[in-house]
């Protein structure tokens, strides 16, 4: 019996529940790397880089290609580049109606504090 797919999507979100993969994919989003290229900008040991390339690489995310002795890195398909994109505007709604829900408390905390001032609370 196969597993359910909401198990098989559970894994896929599981592999790409790591900062640096993150970011490595939204590198691979705009081009194709090489692992030099990265480091600087995902920020960690190039030990540590290295396995979460093995990651996305077994997870099928990412394609790579040798040039030399240089291995570039590229997205295996454009849907991850548009995931991303997904995700950052949902984010973006997330955050926004977050701020206005402080906005509101800030709102409601100074109202509720100008009724309660005075000597008497109001």
């Amino acid at each position: 019996m196969s597993r359910p797919l909401y198990q098989a999507k559970a894994e896929f979100f599981k592999t790409l529940g790591h900062p640096a993969r993150i970011r490595v994919l939204e590198l691979l989003s705009e081009r194709e790397h090489a692992v030099a290229e990265m480091l600087p900008e995902v920020g960690i040991e190039p030990a540590n880089l290295s396995q979460q390339l093995a990651v996305l690489r077994r997870a099928g995310l990412v394609a790579t290609r040798k040039e030399g002795s240089t291995v570039y890195y590229s997205l295996n398909t454009p849907h991850v580049a548009e995931l991303l994109k997904v995700a950052r505007q949902i984010l973006t709604g997330v955050l926004a109606g977050r701020i206005e829900l402080l906005d509101d408390l800030r709102t409601t905390t100074v109202s509720a504090g100008a009724k309660g001032s005075g000597p008497h609370g109001g």
